[in-house]
């Protein structure tokens, strides 16, 4: 078998999964469709269920009696974004892969199969897992909050959950996929381009109520409050560093709103994003500061609410060599971009590689801007054939590429690191302790 004769299925499969997008912790077409073809092309494998939608699958390992062998994930991302402008978004919904999501899930599986098929798995320096996670765009935040209330979920991002629920236990690093946005001169992938971290901060201003014609001096509005704020961050954009990314996006969720009452409550979301941990604090206090004073200064109050998004990623330099490698005896993929360095863009890789060695490798193969309204594959054939064959080539040899000594830290050290920063979910913390892991620091 050749990823030639699995483009396509493989085409689709990821077809299909552009027309039917679904978005975070409500994947359940999607998973459906994966764990399908994880069970046709993995003929007695167990497949593993977690989360809502979440699915891993483990590959046997080739040298069992080898303590010193490593474990390592490559992880999809199964959830499209909230982009309703797009022609193809889901007109209920929003929801739209225009993200690229739905390629990255066509890769996994297309690598999959091939180890499977040809047994290449038995050639690997490391033995290799499969994981397909839900939620990694941090969109739907209401109805995320219900999953919480009801107890079906804790984190709003879909791989802290999976790290909370242990998917990642038996697993030493891990390997990302994420699509490139802007159309691409010839065949190219990236590697090392880092990623800001953020915080999400919701803030509702209180006014008070009042006929806006008849009787608009007994009021004080909300909404004003709220122009205020966003007025006072563009301002205050001035101020900030430029070289740690600082980037904030002020919206308006939702609106009660009407012309002939002056508002009494009006709700603003904004993410708070930057490179650098500590001066991601700083930002955010900044902003909570401009919303109590703009709220204060027209007679009001304002309710600020902070949720953890993602942590930076700050991808792993040592395991990037096994893409170097795989490049540099590829024959179809003819541009490697290595030079990028940060970008303000965000995602829940950043959390994973708190925990362990984490690397992303993007491809090109489309047109039009990430999220945006114009985002389409445009070269299938690179995406869903060249990828795939170079991720195997160098997941084939990762072994060599892993640092040295390997680092990880536990979900605990993951949360007490995050409660520096922002408060974490109240589950998180009246949660009892966690066993230890049976795989220690020195077993790494």
């Amino acid at each position: 078998m050749t990823f030639d004769s699995l483009f396509p299925e493989v085409h689709d499969l990821v077809s299909g999964l552009w027309e039917n997008p679904e978005l975070g912790y409500g994947e359940r077409r999607t998973a459906r469709v994966v764990e399908e073809y994880l069970a046709r092309h993995g003929t007695g494998l167990a497949i593993e269920h977690f989360s809502t939608t979440g699915l891993k699958v483990s590959l046997p390992s080739a040298a069992p009696e080898d303590p010193t062998r490593r474990r390592i994930a490559v992880v999809a991302e199964l959830d499209a974004v909230i982009s309703s402008a797009h022609p193809d978004a889901d007109p209920a919904t929003g929801a739209v892969h225009a993200c690229g999501h739905h390629t990255q899930v066509g890769i996994a599986l297309a690598v999959f199969a091939h180890l499977m098929a040809t047994d290449s798995w038995k050639q690997a320096d490391v033995d290799l897992s499969f994981v397909f996670v839900p939620a990694e765009e941090f969109v739907d935040l209401a109805h995320r909050a219900e999953l919480r209330e009801s107890g079906d979920i804790t984190w709003f991002g879909g791989k802290p959950e999976a790290m909370m629920l242990g998917v990642f236990d038996d697993l030493d690093a891990a390997v990302c996929l994420h699509a490139i946005g802007g159309l691409q001169v010839e065949p190219t992938i990236e590697i090392d381009c880092d990623l800001a971290g953020f915080l999400y901060k919701t803030v509702e201003f209180e006014g008070v109520a009042a006929h806006a014609g008849l009787d608009p001096f007994s009021g004080t509005n909300a909404y004003a409050m709220a122009t205020l704020f966003t007025t006072a961050l563009g301002l205050g954009r001035q101020q900030l560093r430029e070289d740690v990314l600082v980037r904030m996006n002020p919206v308006i969720p939702s609106t009660e709103m009407t012309t002939n009452v002056v508002p009494h409550r009006a709700v603003v979301g904004t993410d708070v994003r930057s490179t650098d941990v500590d001066y991601l604090g700083e930002v955010a206090a900044r902003v909570d500061r401009a919303a109590q004073g703009c709220a204060a200064a027209l007679g009001g109050t304002a309710h600020i609410t902070t949720e953890m998004g993602y942590l930076p990623f700050v991808q792993d330099r040592t395991m990037s060599g096994a893409f170097r490698d795989a490049f540099a005896h590829d024959e179809h993929i003819t541009r490697l971009l290595e030079d990028r360095g940060a970008i303000a863009a965000a995602g829940d890789a950043g959390d994973l590689s708190f925990m362990m060695p984490t690397v992303q490798l993007s491809y090109g193969g489309f047109d039009g801007t990430i999220h945006g309204k114009d985002f389409r594959m445009v070269d299938p054939e690179h995406v869903l054939i060249a990828v795939p064959r170079l991720l195997e080539r160098a997941l084939l040899t990762m072994g060599r590429h892993l640092p040295r000594p390997l680092p990880h830290r536990s979900f605990s050290d993951y949360v007490a690191a995050l409660a520096e920063i922002a408060p974490v979910p109240v589950e998180v913390v009246d949660a009892p302790a966690p066993m230890p892991s049976a795989r220690t620091q020195e077993d790494r």
